[in-house]
Protein backbone atom coordinates (compact mmCIF):
# COMPACT_ATOMS: atom_id res chain seq x y z
CA UNK A 1 0.00 0.00 0.00
CA UNK A 2 2.75 2.37 0.23
CA UNK A 3 5.16 2.71 -2.48
CA UNK A 4 8.88 3.69 -1.89
CA UNK A 5 10.39 6.72 -4.09
CA UNK A 6 14.46 7.47 -4.55
CA UNK A 7 15.63 9.23 -1.47
CA UNK A 8 16.55 12.64 -3.20
CA UNK A 9 12.21 12.80 -4.13
CA UNK A 10 11.49 11.49 -0.54
CA UNK A 11 14.04 14.35 1.15
CA UNK A 12 12.33 17.02 -1.61
CA UNK A 13 8.70 16.16 0.02
CA UNK A 14 9.91 16.56 3.29
CA UNK A 15 11.58 19.72 2.45
CA UNK A 16 7.24 20.78 0.92
CA UNK A 17 5.37 19.35 3.66
CA UNK A 18 7.77 21.60 5.64
CA UNK A 19 7.72 24.63 3.79
CA UNK A 20 4.10 24.13 3.03
CA UNK A 21 3.41 24.37 7.05
CA UNK A 22 5.28 27.27 7.18
CA UNK A 23 3.93 29.20 4.40
CA UNK A 24 0.93 28.07 6.26
CA UNK A 25 1.71 29.73 9.37
CA UNK A 26 2.51 33.24 6.88
CA UNK A 27 0.09 33.19 4.20
CA UNK A 28 -2.68 31.18 5.71
CA UNK A 29 -2.29 28.80 2.64
CA UNK A 30 -0.26 25.86 1.14
CA UNK A 31 2.61 26.86 -0.19
CA UNK A 32 1.88 27.44 -4.28
CA UNK A 33 3.64 24.68 -6.36
CA UNK A 34 4.35 24.87 -10.19
CA UNK A 35 4.62 20.33 -10.56
CA UNK A 36 5.77 20.89 -14.07
CA UNK A 37 9.36 22.23 -12.58
CA UNK A 38 10.02 18.70 -11.07
CA UNK A 39 10.67 15.36 -12.10
CA UNK A 40 8.50 12.87 -13.21
CA UNK A 41 8.29 10.74 -10.51
CA UNK A 42 6.89 13.71 -8.33
CA UNK A 43 4.87 15.22 -11.08
CA UNK A 44 2.77 11.31 -10.67
CA UNK A 45 -0.45 11.42 -9.52
CA UNK A 46 -0.57 9.55 -6.10
CA UNK A 47 -2.23 9.69 -2.63
CA UNK A 48 -0.64 10.80 0.05
CA UNK A 49 -1.49 11.09 3.49
CA UNK A 50 0.61 13.80 6.16
CA UNK A 51 0.98 12.63 9.63
CA UNK A 52 2.17 15.33 12.10
CA UNK A 53 3.83 14.10 15.41
CA UNK A 54 4.48 16.51 18.69
CA UNK A 55 6.69 14.11 21.26
CA UNK A 56 5.26 11.06 19.20
CA UNK A 57 1.67 12.48 20.27
CA UNK A 58 -0.63 12.99 17.21
CA UNK A 59 -0.91 16.73 16.00
CA UNK A 60 -2.51 16.16 12.79
CA UNK A 61 -3.11 13.65 9.71
CA UNK A 62 -4.76 14.33 6.88
CA UNK A 63 -4.64 12.59 3.27
CA UNK A 64 -6.92 10.80 0.37
CA UNK A 65 -7.10 7.35 -0.62
CA UNK A 66 -7.26 8.01 -4.00
CA UNK A 67 -4.98 9.79 -6.42
CA UNK A 68 -6.50 12.95 -8.04
CA UNK A 69 -3.64 15.24 -8.07
CA UNK A 70 0.43 15.16 -8.69
CA UNK A 71 2.60 13.73 -5.80
CA UNK A 72 4.22 16.86 -4.82
CA UNK A 73 0.94 19.08 -4.84
CA UNK A 74 -0.97 16.59 -2.58
CA UNK A 75 1.90 16.48 -0.02
CA UNK A 76 1.73 20.43 0.02
CA UNK A 77 -1.57 20.56 0.42
CA UNK A 78 -1.97 17.85 2.86
CA UNK A 79 0.93 18.97 4.91
CA UNK A 80 -0.96 22.62 5.23
CA UNK A 81 -4.00 20.37 6.03
CA UNK A 82 -3.07 18.34 8.76
CA UNK A 83 -1.79 21.53 10.72
CA UNK A 84 -4.44 23.88 10.31
CA UNK A 85 -7.52 22.23 9.17
CA UNK A 86 -7.78 18.13 11.18
CA UNK A 87 -10.91 18.95 12.71
CA UNK A 88 -9.56 17.30 15.91
CA UNK A 89 -6.90 19.44 16.72
CA UNK A 90 -6.50 23.31 16.86
CA UNK A 91 -4.38 24.89 14.01
CA UNK A 92 -0.25 24.34 14.42
CA UNK A 93 0.98 27.61 16.22
CA UNK A 94 4.59 29.34 15.14
CA UNK A 95 5.57 27.99 18.81
CA UNK A 96 5.02 24.52 17.64
CA UNK A 97 6.30 24.47 14.57
CA UNK A 98 9.74 23.83 15.32
CA UNK A 99 8.59 20.25 17.63
CA UNK A 100 6.88 19.00 14.69
CA UNK A 101 7.81 15.48 13.48
CA UNK A 102 6.15 14.96 10.00
CA UNK A 103 6.05 11.48 8.01
CA UNK A 104 4.70 11.03 4.87
CA UNK A 105 2.68 7.77 3.63
CA UNK A 106 2.37 7.77 -0.27
CA UNK A 107 0.29 5.07 -1.23
CA UNK A 108 -0.49 2.60 -4.13
CA UNK A 109 -3.36 2.34 -5.94
CA UNK A 110 -5.75 -0.03 -3.44
CA UNK A 111 -6.19 -3.78 -4.64
CA UNK A 112 -9.13 -5.49 -3.36
CA UNK A 113 -8.15 -8.40 -1.11
CA UNK A 114 -9.63 -11.94 -1.80
CA UNK A 115 -10.53 -14.34 1.82
CA UNK A 116 -12.86 -16.64 2.26
CA UNK A 117 -12.80 -16.13 6.41
CA UNK A 118 -11.53 -13.79 9.52
CA UNK A 119 -8.64 -15.91 9.94
CA UNK A 120 -7.72 -16.21 6.33
CA UNK A 121 -7.95 -12.68 6.17
CA UNK A 122 -5.60 -12.26 9.26
CA UNK A 123 -3.24 -14.77 7.92
CA UNK A 124 -2.35 -12.48 4.37
CA UNK A 125 -1.84 -9.24 6.71
CA UNK A 126 2.06 -8.34 6.47
CA UNK A 127 2.69 -6.30 9.20
CA UNK A 128 5.15 -2.85 8.93
CA UNK A 129 3.76 -3.20 5.12
CA UNK A 130 -0.03 -2.94 4.25
CA UNK A 131 -2.22 -0.70 5.32
CA UNK A 132 -6.13 -1.25 4.84
CA UNK A 133 -9.03 0.18 3.97
CA UNK A 134 -12.53 -2.01 5.17
CA UNK A 135 -15.91 -1.09 3.62
CA UNK A 136 -18.96 -2.45 4.68
CA UNK A 137 -22.26 -0.82 4.19
CA UNK A 138 -21.91 2.59 5.51
CA UNK A 139 -19.50 2.11 7.62
CA UNK A 140 -15.39 2.58 6.46
CA UNK A 141 -12.56 2.75 8.23
CA UNK A 142 -8.38 2.59 7.17
CA UNK A 143 -5.11 1.85 8.95
CA UNK A 144 -1.97 2.96 7.01
CA UNK A 145 1.19 0.85 7.37
CA UNK A 146 1.88 3.07 10.00
CA UNK A 147 -0.53 1.90 12.55
CA UNK A 148 1.59 -1.47 12.44
CA UNK A 149 3.79 0.19 14.76
CA UNK A 150 1.54 0.12 18.03
CA UNK A 151 -0.79 -2.57 16.58
CA UNK A 152 2.08 -5.22 15.66
CA UNK A 153 -0.12 -8.59 15.77
CA UNK A 154 -2.37 -9.09 12.44
CA UNK A 155 -5.68 -10.25 14.44
CA UNK A 156 -5.22 -7.05 16.85
CA UNK A 157 -4.73 -4.81 13.39
CA UNK A 158 -8.11 -6.15 12.21
CA UNK A 159 -9.97 -6.31 15.02
CA UNK A 160 -8.98 -2.06 15.68
CA UNK A 161 -10.06 -1.39 12.21
CA UNK A 162 -13.21 -3.43 12.93
CA UNK A 163 -13.75 -0.75 15.91
CA UNK A 164 -12.36 2.43 13.62
CA UNK A 165 -15.04 1.41 10.77
CA UNK A 166 -17.75 1.49 13.33
CA UNK A 167 -18.68 -2.27 13.80
CA UNK A 168 -18.03 -4.94 16.29
CA UNK A 169 -14.81 -6.39 17.45
CA UNK A 170 -16.34 -9.43 16.68
CA UNK A 171 -18.66 -8.36 14.14
CA UNK A 172 -17.86 -10.61 10.54
CA UNK A 173 -19.40 -11.23 6.71
CA UNK A 174 -19.29 -12.26 3.67
CA UNK A 175 -19.77 -9.21 2.08
CA UNK A 176 -17.14 -7.15 4.07
CA UNK A 177 -14.82 -5.42 1.69
CA UNK A 178 -10.92 -5.04 2.08
CA UNK A 179 -8.18 -3.35 0.05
Amino acid sequence: MVLMLLTSNQQQLMRIAKDSIAYGLEHGIAVPINYKEFVAELQAQRATFVTLEIKHQLRGCIGMLEAIRPLIVDVAENAFAAAFRDPRFPPVTTAEYSQLEIHLSILSAAEPMSFYSEEDLVRQLRPGVDGLIMQEGGHRGTFLPSVWESLAEPGDFLLHLKQKSGLASDYWSDSLKVS
